[in-house]
């Protein structure tokens, strides 16, 4: 009885998919809807990327508009403060800075001031309260009176005020701030103004402003309104759309309406704020104005020179902001300005929201984070072992990198570190000055030797020389050594090698001393064959040399060691056979040594090249720049700008462009010589 099944008719028996209905699709994905399969989690990744892209950046964007309203409103109120006192300023340098007149005055003026502002004068000679209307200095310590040991603060203030204005008037500029401004416990903001009579401070005016009133906030409701608009017409389309590629260009299109409709109701909101501010600064100037001539009139104040109530509205440097006119009237053109650049940075800002929140989006809706987190949970271990270097990194190596590009970007010195990085933000304009500064030479023609590119060309020279001399006799010394049967050779590596193991600072200073003009050994020397002893540091190329001397001392044993090394793994067998085929010593060493060496040789050069580069300690140590900065290299240069001169942010900037450097360096050399990478 035969057991073999019955043939199919057709041949369909030899496809073993035979079986499967005509229409079926060899890869079914449907399930019992319909609907393919694997289409729903994409729709989910696209509309969660869009949901947390766009709450990411309109909640970052709401904060940005909070701070800037709140800018806005204490700008408005120190303003209008300031108007108040440098009015009350003119007035008591009419009246002499001190006297009956002045507590007269001062009373007449406290009736102009709103509820819960108070002024006081103070003299310095004889260091008296000379008037004030604040609390503390009614009954028993009403003025005119001495200042007690406890109200020292408000001395030191005055004597600050005195000091930036005769600075900035030597100096020619605007450095020092000539009016404080700072918080007061209860909310309020006190300022204070320096009294010049005759051109002499002889004196501070300070106003305290009652409490600042709560600032403008942006509408819950617009966010709501820019976040679910856009998510809704998103979530529409996911259902309408079956291409992924078509969902996610849907998204995108989605986001640009959300960030881009709040973006033009933050702008139109911070517009507005600031026409308004100048409209409401306009309008107490023009008070002040009149009360002050009402009061001058009163007291029998001189009326000449005339006022000048355009002069009022400045910045804490005493400069006016010409965004009113002198009449009171708002300075359109000047304000238009204003708003142009306000508009500017607050697009750039919302720019960078926006090109954040796209990135957010793609990497979730393209399936970035499903796989991020995906290899996470698997190499978890891994992750876990390597997570405290990875912070260290981050704390100690990439956020003070960054923090110092950012310091580029402001004018940040010793006298406003306090302020936010917002408020001395000056955009390129370090970096403009620093590589478009091409004066070479000063006005009496001497060299400027402050020049960025002088000190450029300095610190090549010193570099190229340096390496020259290091990799030379470090080479020279490695072959020496190399010699089979060299006697003592233990102890010359030792010897050679002690230069490298001392402290370079402490070497520094010794070869300092040895050049000593009058006491140094190498004058001793130089006068035991009949010379004369050299100033050394007096001219810039002695002084280079010193500085060349010592560094070429200190850098020879590493080429030294790096060559031997390498020297030592070159084959014998080589140099026997190119012996007998009669190559000369000069022959070997260019077609066996060199070849071998350059793996190792390259590698250590291009270390020794950002070393010395960077070589601060003996530029500082040895010359301290001298003559002139003549002798400066950039690292140096940047230290001086930063801790002499006390330009935190230009020296981040020339920092910044010598990492740029020699990152470029770096790169180029590797391209060109490939020598770090595997055969």
């Amino acid at each position: 009885m035969s057991t073999t099944a019955p043939q199919r008719s057709g041949g369909d028996s030899a496809h073993p998919l035979s079986e499967r209905g005509a229409s079926e699709p060899l890869h079914s994905t449907g399930g019992p809807s319909g609907v393919p399969q694997g289409r729903a989690p994409h729709r989910v990744r696209v509309l969660v990327g869009l949901s947390l892209a766009l709450a990411l950046s309109l909640v970052l964007a709401q904060g940005l508009l909070t701070r800037a309203l709140e800018s806005i409103a204490t700008e408005r109120t120190d303003r209008q403060a300031f108007v108040s006192l440098r009015a009350l300023e003119d007035l008591v340098q009419r009246a002499g800075g001190s006297g009956d007149s002045v507590r007269a005055l001062l009373s007449s003026w406290q009736q102009q001031l709103p509820p819960g502002s108070a002024v006081r004068v103070i003299a310095f000679s004889g260091i008296k309260l000379e008037a004030s209307t604040f609390p503390e200095d009614q009954g028993e310590r009403a003025a005119p009176r001495r200042l007690s040991r406890e109200e020292k603060p408000i001395y030191d203030r005055g004597q600050r005020l005195r000091t930036a204005v005769e600075t900035n008037r030597e100096e020619g500029t605007a450095r020092k701030l000539e009016v404080e401004a700072e918080a007061l416990p209860n909310g309020g903001r006190q300022l204070s103004a320096p009294v010049e009579v005759e051109g002499a401070v002889v004196g501070m005016v300070e106003l305290a402003t009652p409490p600042l009133k709560a600032p403008l906030k942006p509408g819950t409701g617009t966010l709501l309104l820019w976040l679910l608009v856009p998510l809704a017409l998103c979530a529409g389309a996911a259902f309408a759309v079956r291409s992924q590629r078509v969902l996610v260009i849907a998204s995108v299109v989605a986001l640009a309406v959300g960030v881009g409709g709040y973006a033009s109701y933050s702008l139109g909101m911070l517009d507005a704020q600031v026409r308004e501010t100048q409209s409401l600064v306009a309008g107490q100037m023009r008070s002040m104005a009149e009360r002050a001539q009402a009061v001058m009139a009163e007291h029998q104040l001189a009326a000449e020179p005339a006022l000048q109530p355009g002069s009022w509205d400045a910045d804490q440097y005493r400069r006016p902001l010409g965004l009113v006119t002198p009449e009171g009237a708002v300075n359109e053109a000047a304000v238009s300005a204003r708003v142009a650049e306000l508009r500017s940075g607050a697009s750039r800002a919302l720019g960078g929201l926006g090109a954040l929140a796209l990135a957010v989006l793609l990497f979730i809706g393209m399936g970035g984070l499903a796989r991020t987190v995906e290899t996470v949970v698997e190499n978890r271990t891994a992750y876990l072992y390597i997570a405290p270097a990875m912070v260290g990194m981050v704390v100690l190596v990439f956020f003070p990198f960054f923090y110092g590009i950012t310091l580029s970007f402001t004018d940040s010195n010793l006298y406003n570190t306090g302020q936010p990085l917002t408020d001395i933000w000056v955009g390129a304009r370090n970096y403009v000055e620093i590589l478009g500064d091409f004066n070479f030479t000063k006005e009496d023609g001497s060299t400027n030797y402050l020049n960025f590119y002088y000190t450029l060309g300095f610190t090549v020279v010193w570099t190229i020389t340096n390496v020259v001399i290091g990799v030379s006799v470090g080479l020279i010394l490695a072959l020496m050594l190399n010699i089979n049967g060299l006697a003592l050779r233990p102890m010359y590596r030792v010897l050679l090698i002690l230069p490298w193991a001392m402290p370079n600072y402490i070497t520094a200073l010794i070869w300092k001393g040895m050049f000593h003009e009058q006491f140094g050994v190498v004058n001793h020397v130089i006068r035991m064959f009949g010379g004369e002893g050299l100033a050394w540091f007096n001219s810039p190329f002695t002084s280079f040399m010193t500085a060349l001397t010592t560094n070429g001392w200190l850098s020879f044993p590493f080429m030294m060691v790096v060559s031997l090394g390498a020297l030592q793994s070159i084959p014998m067998e080589l140099y026997e056979a190119a012996r007998v085929d009669g190559a000369s010593r000069w022959q070997q060493f260019t077609a066996i040594t060199l070849p071998a060496l350059k793996p190792a040789l390259v590698p250590a050069i291009i270390l020794s090249v950002v070393w010395t580069f960077n070589m601060f300690n003996i530029i500082f140590l040895v010359t301290g720049g001298e003559p002139n900065n003549s002798t400066e290299i950039l690292v140096t240069q940047a230290y001086k700008f930063a801790f002499q001169r006390y330009r935190y942010g230009y020296a981040a900037a020339y920092s910044t462009v010598i990492f740029g450097i020699l990152l470029l360096y770096s790169m180029v050399q590797n391209r060109m010589s490939r020598a770090t990478e595997a055969a």
